[in-house]
């Protein structure tokens, strides 16, 4: 099989020509897979990513420091003497904001979903690596009672507020279209899941998947690796992918055929995440935000999250490694403990369909890559394949979110408390941003719930869930956020409570249960009343 000279002049170009030299080692199998490899590059797009990081790269790796700036005359600029914390204006909290305007919020929303106006987009590229398993990470199961994993959690958080919706506008038109960006190590599993459970009760045709697209890790010169001889290294190009995904994959065109205005985009990973929900939603359209953001406080000064402040006359996420541990520390006045960069990231962002149009044709090659420097398993100079490199030997280019906020024109933030919202599953092990954190603070949520809504619990149930096999879980389609439970006023439970909604009872039963199911270690016996089953 003889090399095309378009592909070998293009290699030549781009200064790429090593991905051919072990060409007399391959059959023509592994040269149709290395060609078509080829083929698929962007090359322009991976010098362009390259030249714009090489000064970074090379500066690090000298182990020098970066001031931005190319004259020695002038003071090196530091983000720390930059930043501002978001205005008040143009900010808001669950905290602060009265029962009134939450109320006038949430049904803002509420009628935007109504209208079929709101979808969700979901950021579902990565795998659970880290949590020990080799599928996508929105398969995962976290340890509930019900075994229900972080996809059927969301999509019958969905179902709930399209009927919640339908309800209380008086119509049956809601639908919340549901957008999952894969990758390719995650599109063909997802895909397959979520149809061998019938799509968890939604339609199909408001499940729609569409994989980000992947860039070749480089080595520190701006070489493409091989993860074969016939098969170049590849990696997402980041949840920042999303904008060139968007514009690439047709997914714009089809939320406008769909007529949806506002676009409420998350992470696979919180396992409080409220999709659409209607209270963010309506306090972006009462702000005119073209963009925003939902924000926690941060526990402390030194957290390592992300935090959302002004630089200059725009609105962007300063890392927590980028600014100095006085500025960390830096409180808002004189007279006030609160800090002045409070406003965690925690991935939950909405923004109107214009805006990201304007994002995707004007602004998405102007977002700028961030290094990921890796071990990278490859083939090495002496044409051996290393699969545990002992040292970092490469980068991996990516993109991130939250990247166009420095673009909108009318940015608003809104900060939640984490206890409601933020929960993520990160690690397998360890004691944070577990399975068994997440399963722990959804379970004390629904305890909250309970409480709220007048059931009477025993005195020590937050102790019981969080030093005991004791449980506690209510089914999104029974309760999306705390509705629906006025049913338990005035009922005494104990542990272990679940709540799940079936098909078998549609009629009101009036004898409830004192007890949800038994303490003692035997199999529950279900029961059921006003078609929940317990």
């Amino acid at each position: 099989m003889e090399i095309d000279p378009v592909v070998q002049q293009r290699l030549t170009d781009a200064n790429q020509t090593h991905l051919l030299g072990y060409w007399s080692e391959l059959d023509d199998e592994q040269r149709i897979t290395l060609l078509n490899d080829i083929i698929e590059v962007d090359f322009d797009r991976v010098k362009d990513a390259y030249d714009a990081i090489k000064t970074e790269l090379v500066t690090e790796l000298n182990g020098e420091v970066n001031t931005h700036n190319d004259s020695k005359d002038k003071k090196p600029v530091v983000i720390d003497d930059i930043m501002e914390p978001i205005p008040d204006h143009m900010a808001g909290s669950i905290n602060e904001a009265s029962n009134e305007q939450i109320k006038d919020y949430r049904q803002q929303g509420l009628k935007a979903i109504s209208e079929g106006s709101v979808c969700v987009l979901l950021l579902a590229g990565g795998q659970g690596t880290r949590l020990g398993v080799d599928y996508p990470k929105g398969m995962f199961n976290i340890g509930l009672p019900s075994k229900k994993s972080l996809y059927q959690i969301q999509a019958e958080r969905i179902l709930r507020l399209e009927k919640i919706a339908n309800e209380q506008l008086d119509t049956k038109n809601a639908s919340i279209t549901w957008f999952i960006m894969t990758s390719e190590h995650t599109q063909g599993e997802t895909e397959k899941y979520f149809r061998s459970h019938n799509y968890f009760g939604l339609k199909r045709e408001n499940i729609v998947l569409f994989e980000q697209h992947t860039l070749p890790a480089l080595n520190f010169h701006g070489k493409i690796l091989l993860e074969e001889k016939y098969k170049l290294a590849k990696a997402a190009d980041g949840n920042g992918g999303l904008y060139r995904a968007l514009k690439t994959r047709a997914v714009l065109d089809e939320m406008n055929k769909r007529h949806i205005k506002y676009i409420h985009v998350y992470g696979v990973d919180n396992i409080l995440v409220r999709l659409a929900d209607p209270v963010f939603i309506g306090f972006c359209l009462q702000k005119n935000a073209d963009c925003a953001a939902k924000v926690v406080k941060k526990t402390v000064p030194t957290e390592a999250v992300g935090v959302i402040c002004k630089v200059g006359d725009r609105f962007q996420v300063v890392e927590y490694s980028e600014i100095l541990e006085q500025t960390a520390h830096r409180k808002k006045s004189e007279h006030s403990d609160e800090l002045a960069f409070n406003a965690g990231n925690i991935c939950n962002h909405f923004f109107t369909l214009d805006f990201l149009r304007d994002v995707c044709q004007k602004h998405e090659t102007e977002l700028r890559y961030h290094v990921a420097k890796k071990k990278i398993p490859s083939i090495d100079a002496n044409g051996v394949y290393v699969n545990q490199p002992q040292q970092i030997n490469g980068i991996k280019l990516e993109k991130f979110v939250f990247d166009v906020f420095p673009f909108s024109k009318t940015f608003a933030v809104w900060e939640v408390r984490r206890e409601d919202e933020f929960s993520p599953l990160k690690n397998g092990s360890g004691s944070k941003d577990t399975a068994a954190t997440c399963r722990q603070d959804l379970m004390l949520q629904h305890i909250r719930w309970l409480k709220e809504a007048g059931a009477d619990l025993p005195s020590d149930v937050n102790q019981q869930i969080e030093s005991t096999e004791n449980t506690c879980e209510i089914s999104p389609l029974v309760s999306y956020g705390g509705e629906n439970l006025e049913f338990v006023k005035g009922k005494t439970f104990d542990l272990p409570i679940s709540f799940e909604l079936t098909d078998e009872v549609t009629e009101f039963i009036s004898d409830f249960p004192t007890k949800l199911c038994s303490t003692n270690g035997v199999k529950p016996v279900a029961m059921h009343t006003n078609a929940i089953s317990y």
